[in-house]
């Protein structure tokens, strides 16, 4: 029964990327669109205008990133079975997840902030607010680097995960390291190998690749 709970919270990976996809939705689809380098005072025009889809969009972003820690900590524990020892690797991939989730909630906590507070903040706030959304996105794409790399690294010594999808996290991780390109890798990298990696967990033992480690 364990085992079985444990393969059906893995499904918290798909769960995750749904409720990122359905926040932004609700946030950008059904709210005015903002203005091209908007002025503070066209971004708390916005606020105003769009709180409830902001509140909800928000919320469901954030639900999302929980959902992601949960989905990780299955992963870690798969990782760490098959590590053995202190779990090094296990832990890193987990932290960064861990870290990476919670920057993901501040990238939309300014606007939710502001949308509480729109009839008390002035213009120049809401703009702050607005902007740090981009400060915190680039906090989470660093983070996400130890939870690629962490995970690659257990896979490639272990097999636990296939070695090709192990290559592709590192893939992924060069990506978030380069500047003017990472924002792709955590926009699109991220939820696709999260989707690929909850199929990987919950897929019938039979057909899993072995947990024992490999002799070096």
């Amino acid at each position: 029964m364990q085992h079985r709970l444990e393969r059906l919270s893995a499904l918290t990976g798909v769960l995750a990327v749904v409720l990122w996809v359905l926040g932004l939705v609700v946030t950008n689809s059904f709210s005015d669109k903002i203005p091209h380098n908007p002025t503070d005072a066209q971004l708390l025009t916005w606020i105003k205008g769009n709180t409830n889809s902001i509140l909800l969009g928000g919320w469901f972003f954030a639900l999302g990133c929980v959902s992601f820690v949960w989905f990780a900590a299955i992963l870690r524990a798969r990782l760490a079975a098959a590590e053995g020892g202190q779990a090094t690797f296990a832990n890193l991939a987990f932290g960064g997840a861990l870290v990476a989730a919670a920057f993901g909630i501040l990238t939309m906590a300014g606007d939710i902030g502001g949308a509480i507070n729109k009839d008390d903040i002035s213009a120049a706030t809401a703009g702050t607010l607005h902007s740090s959304g981009d400060m915190f996105f680039v906090a989470a794409e660093l983070s996400a680097i130890l939870f690629f790399l962490g995970a690659a690294i257990v896979s490639l010594r272990t097999g636990v995960l296939p070695k090709w999808w192990a290559w592709f996290a590192v893939l992924i991780a060069i990506v978030l390291v380069i500047g003017p390109i990472g924002w792709a890798a955590l926009i699109f990298g991220l939820p696709i190998w999260t989707l690929g990696t909850t199929w990987l967990l919950v897929r019938p033992q039979r057909e899993q690749a072995p947990l024992a480690a490999v002799p070096a």
